[in-house]
């Protein structure tokens, strides 16, 4: 029977990196030219994922579509980078709280600092995924460098009982998965400049996997328009200017009509961009977004056709 110790030594992230061995005595710049080049691999590393990637996001966006959640769940660095990008989604995207949720292993003290010991019982990912009442609607997200987290595995077959599909990101070789999930996305930059550091390379490559997840989900259900954000939440003086901005950019108006058309628009970047666009009041503008599925390029061709 494997013990710990033995799986740990079977894992990339956990192995030791013969091109850092000396990086105790380098100057700093070679210290940090060093790092540099290792991280260079994990963009490499996401690229090979992105057919897997394309797979997770259809199941994501048919789930959001469909008045499902896509729930992160992970332990340490991995639970930290769910939970950041669980709380940029609203800012971001103009979602409400809780389409996209973060489960961290240890709960909210663990963002501070580290709950020693809660990861290494499945049955904490269990309850911790019973607590939101995950359902056949959601998806659950397990993020685990190493594969093998017992918070993780724990979430990942509670949400399976409930029907939820499964996601799993990880940062071992595919082949080495010891679990069943309907999408596994496996970025495997190598082992870290320091080892066992998954802060480091593995994080990185997550944090990507994370960002194109939920940004490419997003874009499905209308929340960028061109390559601009049209849903943000005006939650400080920032969002506002930014937002007249965008309208400015989207539309080619002057400051202050963008100014009067999000005013008009009652705060609702996506409404006042139709605005700008046909010269239709707001009433117009909602009753063609809502007609094509909050995608606005579709909305403005429909209104012109």
């Amino acid at each position: 029977m494997k013990t710990v110790f033995d799986e740990l030594a079977l894992l990339v992230t956990e192995s030791r990196n013969p091109e850092t061995t000396d990086i105790d005595i380098l100057p700093v710049e070679e210290m940090l030219t060093l790092m540099n080049r290792e991280d260079k691999k994990v963009a490499e590393a996401v690229e090979k994922e992105v057919p897997y990637i394309a797979e997770a996001v259809k199941i994501v966006a048919h789930a959001f579509k469909n008045g499902g959640r896509l729930v992160y769940a992970g332990a340490g660095t991995s639970g930290r980078l769910g939970v950041l990008d669980a709380a940029e989604c609203p800012p971001t995207f103009g979602v409400p709280n809780g389409m996209v949720v973060g489960l961290i292993a240890g709960g909210i003290e663990a963002l501070y600092q580290a709950v020693e010991g809660f990861e290494d019982f499945p049955e904490n990912g269990a309850k911790d995924v019973a607590s939101i009442n995950l359902n056949e609607k959601d998806v659950l997200c397990g993020i685990a460098a190493s594969k093998r987290t017992p918070y993780v595995l724990g979430a990942i077959e509670e949400a399976k009982k409930r029907g939820a599909k499964t996601l799993a990101v990880v940062c071992n070789p595919r082949e080495q998965l010891q679990f069943e999930v309907d999408v596994a996305i496996c970025p495997v930059p190598g082992p870290e400049v320091i080892m066992g550091s998954t802060r480091l390379k593995a994080g990185s490559a997550q944090k990507m996997v994370l960002n194109m997840l939920t940004t490419a989900s997003m874009i499905q259900l209308g929340k960028v328009y061109e390559n601009m954000m049209i849903d943000l939440q005006l939650n400080n003086v920032k969002l506002v200017e930014r937002s007249k901005k965008i309208i400015m950019s989207a539309t080619g108006v002057d400051y202050d009509e963008a100014a009067r058309y999000l005013e008009e628009s009652g705060g609702h970047v996506k409404t006042a961009i139709f605005m700008a666009v046909t010269k239709q009041p707001a009433e117009v503008a909602k009753k063609y977004i809502d007609k094509n599925d909050g995608l606005l390029k579709k909305a403005i061709l429909d209104f012109q056709s």
